[in-house]
C-alpha cells in the first residue's frame, strides 16, 4: 500500500512538474494580435461620415495612412502584443484585383482577401472569408486577440468561432452621424468596443471633385445622362442646402414641375443635346438625381 501511495504521489509531482514548465513556456510567448479590416464597411461609414457620401467613386482614400493609424492604435492597446498582421477584406469582380487593392496589398503587413462583387457592386463572400481566418487563427494559437473593424450582423459567427478558441475580440466601429451602423447582436458577442470619430478619419478621406461631363456628338446613353443626373445633385446639394432637398425626399419617385425643369433644362446644358420628348433618358436623369440625393439621407 505505501509502495502504491509513493508511485502516485512520485505520478503527481512530474504531473506538477510538467505543468509549471508548460506554464513557464506559455508565459514566455509573447501575444499576438491582428486587425481585420471589412472594406466595405469602412468605405460606407467612413464615406458617409467625412465626405457624406458611401459611394466610394466620389472620394479618395489614403488606405496606406490609414493602416499605419489602426496599427498604431492597436500597438497602444496591446502594449505587450506583437501584430502578426492587418487582414483587409474587399469584394472585387472575378475576384482581380483593381489597381487601389493591388497597392494595398502591396503594403508590410497587410494581407489582402477578396470576395466577389456582383453586378449589384454587393460584396459576397467576404464574412465567410473573415470567418475563416478568425477561427483558423485563433484555433492554432495564432493570436490571442484580434481586432474587427466592421459592423454585419453576419460576423457574429465568425466572432464565436475565435472566442471558442480562446481569443480575445475587439470590434472598431466608425461614428454613425445618425443612429448606428453596426448590428447590435454583434456589439452583444464582442470582448469590447471602440468607436473612431470623424477627427481620426479627416486626414485619410477626401471628397474627389466632381469631373465634369464631356460632351460626346450624336446621343448620349443611359449612363451618361443617370451620370449629369447625379452631378447635379451634387452641385444643388451643395448650392442649395440640405435642408432645401430633403424636402424633396417624400415625393420620391416624382419631382417638382419647377424643379423638374431646372433638372431638365441644367442637364440639357451639360449633355449639349436636347432631352425633350426622350422619355427614357428623362427617367434616367431622374434616376440618376434621385440615387446621389438618397445616399446623402
Amino acid at each position: 500500500m505505501n509502495d502504491d501511495l509513493a508511485a502516485l504521489s512520485a505520478r503527481i509531482d512530474r504531473t506538477n512538474e510538467l505543468l509549471q514548465r508548460m506554464l513557464a513556456e506559455v508565459a514566455k510567448t509573447p501575444s499576438t494580435h491582428a486587425i481585420f479590416v471589412d472594406a466595405g464597411y469602412l468605405y460606407a461609414a467612413a464615406g458617409r461620415l467625412v465626405a457624406g457620401t458611401e459611394d466610394r467613386r466620389t472620394f479618395d482614400l489614403d488606405a496606406e495612412g490609414l493602416i499605419d493609424a489602426l496599427i498604431d492604435t492597436a500597438r497602444t492597446i496591446f502594449a505587450d502584443s506583437r501584430l502578426l498582421r492587418v487582414y483587409w477584406y474587399d469584394g472585387a469582380r472575378r475576384r482581380i484585383h483593381t489597381a487601389e487593392q493591388q497597392s494595398i496589398a502591396e503594403l508590410p503587413d497587410v494581407k489582402v482577401r477578396l470576395g466577389n462583387l456582383n453586378s449589384s457592386n454587393q460584396q459576397k463572400g467576404v464574412d465567410s472569408l473573415i470567418r475563416s481566418d478568425l477561427e483558423s487563427l485563433a484555433r492554432h494559437r495564432a493570436i490571442s486577440d484580434a481586432a474587427l473593424l466592421g459592423g454585419d450582423e453576419d460576423l457574429v459567427s465568425a466572432v464565436e468561432a475565435a472566442q471558442g478558441y480562446g481569443a480575445r475580440v475587439h470590434l472598431w466601429g466608425i461614428e454613425a452621424p445618425e443612429g448606428r451602423n453596426q448590428a447590435e447582436p454583434l456589439l452583444w458577442e464582442v470582448d469590447s468596443q471602440r468607436t473612431f470619430d470623424l477627427d481620426f478619419f479627416k486626414p485619410y478621406l477626401s471628397r474627389r471633385a466632381a469631373p465634369a461631363y464631356e460632351a460626346t456628338t450624336g446621343r448620349p446613353t443611359r449612363d451618361d445622362v443617370r451620370f449629369v443626373g447625379a452631378q447635379i445633385a451634387a452641385k444643388w446639394l451643395a448650392a442649395r442646402g440640405r435642408d432645401t432637398l430633403v424636402e424633396l425626399l417624400p415625393g420620391h419617385p416624382y419631382l417638382p414641375g419647377s424643379v423638374d425643369q431646372d433638372l431638365l433644362v441644367e442637364a440639357e446644358g451639360l449633355l449639349q443635346y436636347s432631352l425633350r420628348g426622350q422619355a427614357e433618358l428623362r427617367r434616367a436623369l431622374r434616376d440618376g438625381f434621385w440615387e446621389h440625393l438618397q445616399t446623402q439621407y
